[in-house]
C-alpha cells in the first residue's frame, strides 16, 4: 500500500515559545479541529495528547518534544510540540532540524519573553521558516499593539501583520484577517467561526494593514513587484505564493491571533499551514557533510535522520526520524552512515503523544518512528546500501551547570552507570564524566529544572536513588619562587637494602626562561602535562654522582608528587626541576629507591617555594533585560566576579564577568529565581588564576585535616 499522503501534501511544523505561552493547548485544539480527538483536554485537567509523561502532569509545563499530526483538508500535519524553559532546549533544537516552518507562540499579556529571543537565536541558524501568533488574546492584560511593537524590535520588520484583534481581554471573539480582508466572529466556545464584512470603523487600519503586507511580499519578489505598480493590488492567491517564497527565505514572517484555550483562530492557522507553508520538497535541499546535495524526492535514494530517541518500559529503545529522501516501507533495511552496521525497519509508526500507529510506508518529507534499532543514535543518517549520505548532525549547546553524582546505595554503582548511560543515549545535552582527578562521577546539564527531570527519571524508571554532591573544583598547584632540597632514602631490612639521595633545585617556569644558572646542564626534557602547563626536567649531574639510568625514576617519582600536589592534592603545574648532584650506593641503590627520594625531595622543595593554589576562572555571559541589569550584576560581585562589561544583544543587556567556578555551583537556580526566569546565561574556562590567601588557607587545612583523619582511619 502506497503512503497515504505524498510528499507535496506533508507539512512539519515545530510549535515553539516561551513556557506558558499555549503550545501545548493550541496543539490539542489543531488535532480536535481535524476531528482527531474528541474533547479537548487541558494542562489543568491532565488530559491534553501533548503532556502526557507523568512528570510533566506532575509539574504542569513541557519538558520533552512531542510529536502528533493533523489531517486538514487534504494535507497531514506533523506538529512537534516543545518545552519553553532553556533547560530542555535539545528538545527544540532537534525539533526544528526535521521541521519546515516554525509557529513561534506569544503570550499577548507578556509580550516577548526571553525564552522567545533564545529559540529565535536557533531559529536564524536553522533558517526555519517562521510565523508569529499571538496568543492569549482573552487574557485581562492582553495588549495585542504592544506586543507586536515589541516583536518588531526583537524579531525586524520583516514580521508583517495577517491578523488582528477587534477586541481584546475577556470580550475577545472577532478577528480581523488582513490577507483575505474578512472578520472572523467566534461563538463563546470557539471552533468554527461566522465570516463577516469588515465593519467600517476598522476599514481604515485594515486597509492600511493590507497594503503593508502587499507590500512586505511585493519587495521580496520583482515580478510581484511589477503587478502591484501595474494594479495597485494582488490577488491572494499571488500574494500566498510570495508570502511562501519570502518565508522559505526567512525574509517575511506573518503573524496571526488567538485564543487556543478557547480554540479560537486556531483553523485558519491551519489553514494558512496547507496553503501557505512550504512542505520539505519545496524547502532547499539537504546538504550532506561531503557538500553535496540531496533533494526531498521520494522517488530518490533512501535517507533518514534520527533526530530524537526514547526508552520506553516494557517496549525499549524508540526512534523518531525525518524521511529526507526516497521511501522507506516495513521490512526495509538501511546502512547506519556512522557506524556501518544494517538496521532493519520492521516496525514503522505514526505517532499520536504517547500513541503510535503502524503504517507500511513513509515517503520523503515525513515523520515517523520505530522500535529496537540496534546500533543507532541521536544525529546518526541511514540510508540505501552504497550510497554514503550523510546528513549534517545537530549541534547541541555546552552545558551551563554541573554536580556530582552516586548512588545512596553501596553497590548500586553499575545500576547507576547504566541508567546515565541510557539518558545519555536519549538527551545529548547530558554529559557524563568519571573524573579520575576529582574522584568523582561528574553530571552536567543545562539547568537545575534539568538536573530535577534527570533524577526523576534515575530513581523512577531505573530505581536507583541517587545523591548529588557539589562537584569537588580542579585547582591546579605551583610555586612562586626558587628552592633547593636533599632528600636521602635509606632503608635497611636484613639482605639487600635501599639507597638514594637526590639533589634538587625547582623553580616557577614560564615560557621563554633561559637554562638554570650556576649548573651543568647534560639533557632537557620538556613534558606536556595532560592537565595544562609543563613540567620542564634537567640533568645537571656532574661526575657520575648518580648513575644516567636512575634519572627517570627519579623523574617518576617527582610525576606522581605532580598527580597529588602537596598543599591540597591537586595536579602540579608549570614548574622546572634540575637534579644536580646526589649519592648512590653499588649495591642498595635500585630503581624504587630514587623514585623515592626524588618523590621526597620534590615534596619538600616544593613546601619551600612558597607554593601557590591556582583556581579556574570561567568566563561568564548573562542576557537579561535592562531593568533587572542591576540585580543580576550585584549577585555577581557577591561571586568575586570581576564584572569586565556590559554589553547590548538584540533587546538585552548582555554582562559580561569572570567568576571563580568554585563560586558558580548554585547559578543556574540563582538567576532563576533573581530574574524570574527572565535570563539566561552561559559559560566557559577561561584561565588558571591566583586564589587569595585566606582561602589558600582554609583549603590546605581542610585537606590536611581530611588526610590525618583519613590516616587514623587507615
Amino acid at each position: 500500500m502506497a503512503a497515504e499522503f505524498d510528499t507535496s501534501h506533508v507539512k512539519n511544523v515545530v510549535l515553539l515559545g516561551h513556557a506558558g505561552a499555549g503550545k501545548t493547548t493550541l496543539a490539542e485544539c489543531m488535532l480536535f479541529e481535524a476531528g482527531l480527538i474528541s474533547r479537548r483536554g487541558t494542562i489543568a485537567e491532565r488530559n491534553t495528547v501533548g503532556d502526557y509523561h507523568e512528570l510533566e502532569q506532575e509539574r504542569g509545563n513541557s519538558i520533552f518534544s512531542k510529536l502528533m499530526h493533523s489531517r486538514w483538508r487534504g494535507y497531514k500535519i506533523n506538529i512537534i510540540d516543545t518545552p519553553g524553559y532553556d533547560d530542555f532546549v535539545g528538545e527544540v533544537i532537534s525539533a526544528l532540524r526535521v521541521a519546515d516552518t516554525g509557529v513561534m507562540l506569544l503570550n499577548a499579556a507578556m509580550g516577548v519573553e526571553v525564552g522567545t529571543d533564545i529559540i529565535w537565536e536557533y531559529t536564524e541558524k536553522f533558517k526555519t521558516p517562521m510565523i508569529f501568533a499571538v496568543n492569549k488574546l482573552d487574557h485581562e492584560k492582553a495588549d495585542f499593539d504592544k506586543t507586536v511593537l515589541q516583536a518588531k524590535q526583537h524579531f525586524g520588520n520583516n514580521l508583517v501583520v495577517v491578523q488582528y484583534p477587534l477586541q481584546q481581554g475577556e470580550g475577545f471573539h472577532c478577528i480581523i484577517d488582513v490577507l483575505r480582508m474578512t472578520l472572523y466572529k467566534f461563538k463563546d466556545a470557539g471552533g468554527k467561526p461566522e465570516k463577516l464584512p469588515i465593519p467600517e470603523e476598522e476599514r481604515s487600519r485594515a486597509d492600511n494593514l493590507h497594503k503593508e503586507l502587499i507590500e512586505a511580499v511585493a519587495s521580496n519578489d520583482e515580478s510581484l513587484m511589477e503587478k502591484y505598480f501595474d494594479k495597485g493590488e494582488l490577488e491572494e492567491d499571488e500574494l500566498k505564493e510570495g508570502m511562501k517564497k519570502a518565508m522559505i527565505n526567512h525574509d517575511l514572517f506573518p503573524l496571526f491571533c488567538l485564543s487556543a484555550e478557547r480554540n479560537m483562530g486556531s483553523g485558519r492557522l491551519m489553514g494558512f499551514i496547507d496553503n501557505v507553508c512550504p512542505s520539505a520538497n519545496e524547502m532547499p535541499p539537504q546538504k550532506t557533510v561531503g557538500g553535496t546535495l540531496l533533494p526531498c524526492d521520494a522517488n530518490g535514494p533512501a535517507c533518514i535522520f534520527i533526530y530524537k530517541t526514547i526508552s520506553e518500559p516494557h517496549v525499549g529503545e524508540m526512534s523518531f526520524f525525518k524521511v529526507f529522501s526516497g521511501t522507506i516501507k516495513s521490512g526495509t533495511e538501511l546502512v547506519n552512515e556512522s557506524t556501518g552496521s544494517f538496521e532493519k525497519f520492521n516496525q514503522l509508526f505514526v505517532v499520536e503523544g504517547n500513541k503510535r500507529n503502524n503504517v507500511n510506508e513513509l515517503s520523503a518529507g515525513d515523520i515517523g518512528a520505530t522500535l529496537k534499532l540496534k546500533n543507532t543514535h541521536i544525529n546518526n543518517t541511514l540510508h540505501d546500501r552504497g550510497n554514503n549520505l550523510e546528513l549534517q548532525p545537530i549541534q547541541f549547546p555546552p552545558p551551563n551547570m554541573s554536580v556530582a553524582i552516586e548512588a545512596a546505595k553501596k553497590g548500586e554503582e553499575e545500576k547507576l552507570s547504566t541508567a546515565l548511560h541510557q539518558l545519555r543515549e536519549e538527551d545529548p545535552t547530558i554529559l557524563v564524566e568519571v573524573s579520575p582527578e576529582l574522584r568523582q562521577t561528574l553530571l552536567y546539564c543545562q539547568g537545575d529544572m534539568h538536573l530535577a527531570v534527570i533524577k526523576w527519571k534515575i530513581e523512577h524508571l531505573y530505581k536507583v536513588e541517587v545523591k548529588f554532591i557539589r562537584p569537588r573544583i580542579p585547582y591546579r598547584e605551583t610555586i612562586r619562587r626558587v628552592s633547593e632540597s636533599v632528600y636521602r632514602h635509606k632503608k635497611q631490612s636484613g639482605g639487600a637494602g635501599q639507597f638514594g639521595e637526590v639533589h634538587m633545585r625547582i623553580e616557577p617556569w614560564f615560557e621563554g626562561m633561559p637554562d638554570p644558572t650556576g649548573m651543568n646542564v647534560r639533557g632537557r626534557d620538556v613534558h606536556e602535562l595532560p592537565w595544562g602547563g609543563k613540567l620542564v626536567f634537567y640533568n645537571c649531574i656532574v661526575g657520575g654522582a648518580i648513575d644516567q639510568r636512575f634519572l627517570p625514576s627519579i623523574l617518576k617519582g617527582v610525576m606522581e608528587k605532580m598527580n597529588e600536589g602537596p598543599l591540597t592534592g591537586s595536579y602540579v603545574r608549570d614548574v622546572r626541576v634540575s637534579i644536580f648532584d646526589g649519592k648512590m650506593h653499588p649495591v642498595d641503590s635500585n630503581d624504587i629507591s630514587f623514585k623515592i627520594a626524588g618523590l621526597m625531595a620534590f615534596k619538600q622543595a616544593f613546601q619551600q617555594a612558597d607554593p601557590q593554589l591556582m583556581e579556574p576562572i570561567l568566563q561568564v555571559e548573562v542576557l537579561c533585560p535592562e531593568e533587572i541589569t542591576g540585580s543580576v550584576m550585584g549577585d555577581l560581585q557577591t561571586r568575586r566576579a570581576i564584572v569586565e562589561g556590559i554589553d547590548t544583544e538584540g533587546h538585552f543587556t548582555k554582562v559580561i564577568a569572570k567568576v571563580p567556578q568554585a563560586e558558580m555551583h548554585d547559578y543556574s537556580s540563582s538567576i532563576r529565581s533573581i530574574t524570574q526566569g527572565r535570563a539566561k546565561f552561559k559559560m566557559k574556562f577561561f584561565e588558571y588564576v591566583s586564589v587569595p590567601y585566606e582561602i589558600q588557607r582554609k583549603l590546605t587545612d581542610d585537606y590536611n585535616k581530611v588526610a590525618k583523619e583519613e590516616l587514623v582511619a587507615g
